[in-house]
């Protein structure tokens, strides 16, 4: 039997060599990817979740290293997102993925616990006005095992995953619940297997995903994202060897 990474590659080629005919009547969706750097290009699942898009779907990483919910308004970023949306929500079907907390958690962010909650309630409803739908997504979990506990990761953003499912409920938004699932994950594969997909050559990051732990987790964002929305199902290329590992326990 092939290993299961070239199984996992394999497969998602022939599923991308396979014609999708659509036949929508809403319009394509399009995304605009909000957060900090667990979400942006080199280090988040952004580009993973990004890649398997099926034309003409398409979407934009506008995450930000180092952003909380309020630098991210100060250096314009969300005002990128926000114009995305005025210029897009007439053609396409648009959805902005919300995800924060890694640095809004901080002693040293300058921005309150309370405030934090605030501002992405903030964000979902200004997405909302603009005719766009908030996919309030709960932050990835750091793969940090404590010593001799190699399958009790810490979880370390278990405040910030209930801020993000209490603004889904105060703006009636959806929750894409990464934290939760992201956890689960490491914690059945174990310390050395979720290790794997740590950030830079020595991989000691936890935080951040190197290329390949950019497609796992950016495919369980998307695996998240058609159960709560079924019908976006058919715009993603499926790899069904790696949905298969992520949901049952299998390192990827």
């Amino acid at each position: 039997m092939l290993p299961l990474w070239l199984r996992i590659v394999t497969g998602a080629a022939l599923a991308s060599a396979i014609p999708t005919v659509h036949h929508h009547k809403a319009k394509t969706p399009a995304f605009f990817l909000a957060g900090d750097s667990t979400t942006a290009v080199d280090g988040g699942w952004g580009d993973g979740f990004l890649a398997p898009l099926i034309s003409p779907a398409w979407g934009v990483n506008i995450g930000k290293s180092g952003a909380t919910t309020a630098s991210f308004v100060a250096g314009g970023y969300w005002s990128n997102v926000t114009t995305h949306l005025k210029e897009n929500a007439d053609k396409y079907d648009c959805y902005v993925t919300i995800s924060f907390g890694h640095n809004d958690q901080k002693s040293t962010s300058g921005v309150t616990f309370e405030q934090y909650q605030q501002n992405l309630i903030n964000f979902a409803k200004e997405v909302q006005s603009l005719g766009g739908t908030p996919l309030l997504t709960s932050s990835l979990t750091r793969r940090v095992f404590p010593s001799g506990q190699d399958h009790n990761a810490t979880d370390s953003l278990h405040d910030q995953r209930l801020a993000a499912i209490a603004a889904a409920e105060a703006t009636d938004s959806t929750v894409i619940d990464l934290n939760a699932a992201s956890l689960k994950y490491v914690n059945e594969i174990g310390k050395a297997a979720a290790q794997e997909y740590n950030y830079g050559d020595d991989k000691t990051d936890t935080t951040h995903l190197n290329p390949w732990g950019t497609v796992v987790f950016g495919r369980m964002v998307i695996d998240l994202l058609i159960r709560e929305k079924p019908s976006l199902e058919s715009w993603f290329t499926p790899n069904e060897t790696l949905s298969n590992a992520l949901w049952n326990g299998i390192p990827a």
